[in-house]
């Protein structure tokens, strides 16, 4: 199909404005944030499988790291990922029909929600996203067109998304009810339906192989994440998010719903509708973290621009909903980016706190927002290790553990010294312990939520135990995170540790 010029610019123009706004909406005061670390870190150590993970982030750390590891890197993948989620939409658009205003509107409505915020950190949710746009847009061409290509590339993009983020399954299992109950149901007729489920099962063996073979650790991930985080989890928070992550996109909700009623053409797309309610319900059953959602909106976004391209007639209406959007949009800014300086949103924090956004995974309402609060303190923690660290002698009998993977990853990022590699307990970094040379003295960090600050448990095993330093930024997470130096071990520490990651391996088959 023949398309104008000025549609291949307008959409390379939202791309380039997405690529440039990376390097405005961070506060230079800010760090990286706690879980950008350990993504990094596994690009460090390539494997079909992590305790907590897929391995997609993982190539995509890999690459970072190729590029120099720079934080101009970390900020621009995930934007870069999440440009391929813009290129989606309006391709869906395109396939519903929709005219130039439409494929317009609908990149406006991805810009001014939450998706914008989390295409700006180095996490699997962005390329989560973009997996369940891309398996919406290849469902909408094989039912428009009946060809089978269409499927695999469905599949290919439904397995790349479960190496990305195991989420997606949710997707699946939304889908699945809602194919049966509309006519779309004669695809379980269609023999390349099989082969395509085939074909995905072949793609993500490996990782279900790695599950296997390390006694399925994704199950112990989700019973962790259960009794820590989801556990805090209101349902009725959740429904609230899903229109706040939206919220400068209220007309073209409800315009969605409107063109699923009155728009004949659409009918035969009430699948997506249904697939959004059934995998909405999941999630609500499962009291899920309420970003987990936002893969299904992109399409409903699409579904709704086509119909407001359709029944806005009048030029006035066509400029002013985009600039209603903008407008809407602009004072959101500092809630959902680190725009401002922490001391800045603390004067500020009475003008946030009724939207939610101070509010933690432990329930409880802080100073900082928690993504904000996390992206603080890294910088000084690493200084406080280095220091430490250079007042060794024997730099090969030296050993790094700390209490968290951001921990671990921060000081491994943030560094000075060539080769410094700390470790923990904590996520998969326990599989990276380096046991070959004795190790005589250990750099022992606990964050502030530690039980033994005396080091009771530790004065059994060295003669010297002292404190190096702690966090003291009063807004960072990891505030009152100390640092100790322990050394003289009475015992082999090196099977000390062996029998530690054994014993944390026996408890997470359990």
């Amino acid at each position: 199909m023949y398309k104008p010029k000025n549609e291949r610019y307008i959409l390379l123009g939202f791309i380039l404005l997405k690529l440039i706004l990376v390097f405005f909406l961070v506060n230079p005061i800010y760090e990286l944030h706690r879980d950008e670390f350990l993504h990094l870190d596994q690009g460090a150590h390539l494997a079909p499988g992590y305790l907590s993970v897929p391995p997609v982030t993982s190539l995509f750390a890999w690459l970072i790291r190729l590029l120099g590891n720079g934080e101009i890197w970390v900020r621009l993948i995930p934007a870069i990922i999440g440009c391929g989620t813009l290129i989606f939409s309006w391709l869906i658009v395109e396939e519903l029909k929709g005219n130039l205003y439409a494929k317009f509107l609908v990149c406006v409505a991805i810009f001014c929600s939450a998706i914008q915020r989390l295409d700006l950190l180095f996490q699997p949710n962005t390329f989560d996203i973009l997996s369940w746009t891309a398996v919406f847009y290849f469902f909408i061409c094989y039912f428009n067109h009946e060809k089978p290509k269409y499927l695999y590339a469905a599949a290919v993009c439904l397995a790349v998304g479960f190496l990305n983020k195991y989420s997606i399954l949710f997707l699946v299992m939304g889908l699945v009810p809602a194919l049966i109950v509309t006519p779309q149901r004669k695809i379980f007729a269609n023999k390349h339906l099989y082969f395509a489920i085939l074909l995905a099962l072949v793609i993500v063996s490996p990782n279900i192989i790695w599950q296997v073979q390390n006694q399925f650790p994704v199950i112990h991930h989700m019973k962790e994440l259960a009794e820590r985080q989801l556990v805090n989890v209101s349902r009725i928070d959740f429904l609230k998010s899903q229109w706040l992550f939206f919220v400068c996109d209220t007309l073209i909700l409800v315009a969605i719903i409107a063109a699923y009623i009155f728009h004949k053409p659409f009918r035969k797309y009430a699948w997506i509708g249904f697939t959004f309610v059934f995998t909405l319900l999941l999630f609500l059953y499962f009291k899920a973290k309420s970003y987990y959602s936002i893969g299904l909106y992109p399409v409903q976004l699409a579904l709704g621009c086509v119909y407001i391209g359709v029944i806005f007639t009048k030029r006035w209406m066509k400029i002013a909903l985009p600039v209603l959007i903008v407008l809407l949009y602009l004072p959101t800014i500092p809630l959902m980016f680190p725009v401002y300086s922490p001391e800045k949103m603390v004067m500020k924090k009475e003008r946030f706190a009724p939207f939610g956004i101070l509010r933690w995974e432990d329930g409880k309402n802080h100073d900082l927002p928690q993504d904000f609060a996390d992206m603080q303190g890294w910088k000084e923690l690493a200084g406080i290790v280095d220091s430490v660290y250079a007042t060794i002698p024997a730099k090969a009998n030296i050993c790094i553990i700390t209490d968290n993977y951001g921990q671990a990853g921060a000081i491994n990022y943030y560094t000075k010294v060539k080769g410094l590699q700390a470790v923990s307990f904590n996520a998969d970094y326990m599989n990276w312990f380096k046991l070959d040379e004795p190790i005589r003295y250990v750099i022992l960090i606990k964050d502030t939520w530690d039980r033994d600050p005396e080091r009771r448990r530790e004065k059994i095993f060295f003669n010297k135990i002292s404190l190096a330093g702690m966090i003291r930024n009063k807004l960072a997470r990891e505030y009152e995170t100390k640092v100790f130096l322990l050394e003289e071990p009475f015992i082999d520490v090196n099977r000390l540790l062996r029998e530690e990651v054994i014993g944390r391996k026996q408890d997470m088959a359990e």
